[in-house]
C-alpha cells in the first residue's frame, strides 16, 4: 500500500505544472526581475490607481540619490518644520524644531512609513514639499513611468495622485538596483529612534515571514486599499512583486507571496561564459606581441528553468590586430543563444593597451633578429 501511495505521489508531482500561474487577489499586480527588468507576470499592470504609501519608494529613491551625490550624508541633521510636524497618518511624531539625522529619517520612512519624516526630508532637499514633488514627477518621467502623477511625497489621499503596478515596479527596480544599501533600512523588522526612546516596527510582515525578503514598501488608504511593493532575493536573483488595491492586508501579502513563489519556482538567472578561455591575439608592430581579449561586460540571462541547460555561445575573434591597440578596443563578439535562438551579443574587447613600435625600435629589433640569426 505504501508503494502505491508513493507512486501516486511521484506521479502527481510529475503532472502538476511547476509553472502554475500565481493567485492574484487584487485588481492590479506585476512581477518583475531586477537585473533584466523583464516582466514575468502582470494583471492590469498599467491601470492607474492610488498607490498610498508605496509612493514613498520614489521619496526614498530621491533621498538615496542625494546621499550618493554627496548632497547628504547619513549624519546630516534635518530640522523639522511646523508643516512636517503637523502631518497626519503614519508618523513618528516629530516636533517642530526637532532635529533628526538622515539615518534616523530613513529608518522612520522605510520601517514605519512616517509621513512627517518624508515631508521634513522633502523640505530639506527641495525647499518645500511642492518643489520636491516636481522632482519626483521629473524623475518618474526619466524612468518612463507614463502611468504616474504625484501630488505629494507621502501617498496621502489627493486628487490626481496615481500610479500603476508597472510604474511602481520601475521605480522599485531603480531603487534596489542603484542603491542596494537601502536594504539596511527595508530589512529592519524592529528598531528604534531617539536613542531607543521610540520604537519602530515594520509594516511589511514579509520581512519576517518570507524567506529572502529584502523590502520594500506597504501602503493603505480607504481609497487605495491595501498596496505593496515587495522585493525578495534567492540564489542571486531578486524579484519585485507589486500589488495594488487588494481588499485586505492578508490578500496583499498572500498575492505578493504567490507572485514571488511563482518567479523563484519558474525562472533563474544563468551566468554565461565562453565555452573555452579566450586566446591571446597577435599584435602586429606592437611593443607587446599579444593582447588578451575579454568580455566587455558580464552576461546573465533570465531564463525559464526548463531552458537553463540549452545555452550555447558562438565566438568571433580577430586573427590578429595592428598596433596601436586601445584599451577596450573591439576585437570580436560572443553570441549567446538559447535553444538556437540569439539572445544577446556581447562585445569582446582588449583588456590592455598596446603601443606601436617607433621606427628606431623597429630598426633595433631587426638588427637584433639579424644578429641572432647569424649566430
Amino acid at each position: 500500500m505504501k508503494r502505491i501511495l508513493s507512486a501516486i505521489l511521484v506521479f502527481a508531482l510529475l503532472v502538476i505544472p511547476v509553472s502554475a500561474a500565481p493567485k492574484i487577489d487584487a485588481p492590479a499586480a506585476l512581477l518583475m526581475e531586477k537585473d533584466s527588468g523583464k516582466v514575468l507576470h502582470e494583471t492590469n499592470s498599467h491601470d492607474r490607481r492610488p498607490p498610498a504609501s508605496v509612493t514613498k519608494v520614489m521619496t526614498l529613491l530621491l533621498i538615496m540619490e542625494a546621499l550618493s551625490s554627496g548632497q547628504l550624508t547619513p549624519d546630516t541633521p534635518i530640522s523639522v518644520s511646523a508643516t512636517a510636524a503637523g502631518m497626519g497618518g503614519s508618523q513618528v511624531y516629530l516636533a517642530e524644531g526637532e532635529q533628526m539625522s538622515v539615518h534616523e529619517m530613513l529608518k522612520s520612512i522605510a520601517v514605519s512609513s512616517a509621513n512627517d519624516a518624508c515631508v521634513a526630508m522633502a523640505e530639506h532637499l527641495a525647499g518645500s514639499e511642492e518643489h520636491f514633488v516636481e522632482q519626483m514627477n521629473a524623475r518618474a518621467a526619466q524612468l518612463g513611468m507614463t502611468d504616474t502623477h504625484f501630488v505629494n511625497c507621502t501617498g496621502l489621499p489627493a486628487d490626481d495622485h496615481y500610479s500603476s503596478a508597472h510604474d511602481i515596479a520601475l521605480m522599485s527596480r531603480r531603487l534596489i538596483l542603484d542603491h542596494p544599501d537601502i536594504r539596511t533600512y527595508t530589512t529592519i523588522w524592529m528598531d528604534s529612534i531617539r536613542d531607543g526612546a521610540f520604537g519602530l516596527s515594520n509594516t511589511n510582515r514579509l520581512i519576517r515571514f518570507y524567506p529572502g525578503a529584502t523590502g520594500l514598501k506597504t501602503g493603505f488608504t480607504d481609497t487605495a486599499l491595501y498596496c505593496l511593493s515587495a522585493t525578495a532575493e534567492r540564489d542571486g536573483m531578486e524579484l519585485i512583486a507589486v500589488v495594488l488595491g487588494a481588499p485586505t492586508s492578508e490578500a496583499r501579502f498572500e498575492t505578493a507571496k504567490s507572485l514571488l513563489d511563482y518567479g523563484f519556482a519558474n525562472f533563474a538567472l544563468t551566468d554565461v561564459y565562453p565555452d573555452a578561455p579566450l586566446p591571446p591575439i597577435p599584435v602586429l608592430l606592437g611593443q607587446s606581441d599579444y593582447v588578451q581579449p575579454q568580455l566587455e561586460r558580464s552576461c546573465r540571462l533570465l531564463l525559464p528553468r526548463s531552458s537553463t541547460g540549452n545555452v550555447t555561445t558562438e565566438l568571433t575573434l580577430a586573427q590578429d590586430v595592428q598596433a596601436p591597440v586601445e584599451l577596450g578596443q573591439r576585437l570580436g563578439t560572443m553570441q549567446v543563444l538559447v535553444d538556437g535562438v540569439l539572445q544577446e551579443t556581447i562585445p569582446i574587447v582588449a583588456s590592455s593597451a598596446v603601443e606601436r613600435h617607433s621606427f628606431p625600435n623597429l630598426f633595433l629589433q631587426l638588427l637584433r633578429h639579424l644578429f641572432m640569426a647569424s649566430h
